[in-house]
């Protein structure tokens, strides 16, 4: 239990960096009235994303089962993109278009895919000792 969550506030801390990543290079950004408090904007962002990616990708991921399976996986970027849309909304202050969300879901889907590689290497180096 402790190990999980150990790793979910790393993917925690490293999605709100990829959202401020993502903020960076697509040109959204969020209001001037929460430019003060800076990169908290993105903490509470990349804690509400990673708690919807959580909870509410899974049930979306499998009411979206037929879509995905007929366009052979490519509509999980949309899923992903949707994820990251619904979390902005939720954030106070950032926002961003549909299309720059999806681009951002692939940015994070590639962080978290990253995050896992370590995690399931450290794991097979400490089972082989």
């Amino acid at each position: 239990m402790r190990r999980q969550f150990g790793i979910f506030l790393i993917r925690w801390l490293f999605n709100s960096f990829g959202l401020w990543v993502a903020v960076r290079l697509l040109g959204t950004g969020y209001s001037d009235a929460q430019v003060d408090s800076g990169f908290a904007i993105f903490l509470l962002a990349g804690l509400i994303f990673s708690v919807v990616n959580s909870v509410l990708k899974p049930i979306v991921v499998i009411l979206s089962l037929p879509a995905i399976l007929i366009t052979l996986g490519l509509f999980i970027i949309v899923v992903n993109g949707l994820m990251v849309y619904l979390s902005l909304l939720l954030a106070p202050g950032l926002q961003m278009t549909f299309i720059n969300s999806i681009l951002t879901g692939m940015i994070l889907s590639l962080i978290n895919y990253i995050i896992s590689s370590v995690f399931d290497l450290s794991m097979r180096r400490k089972e082989r000792i």
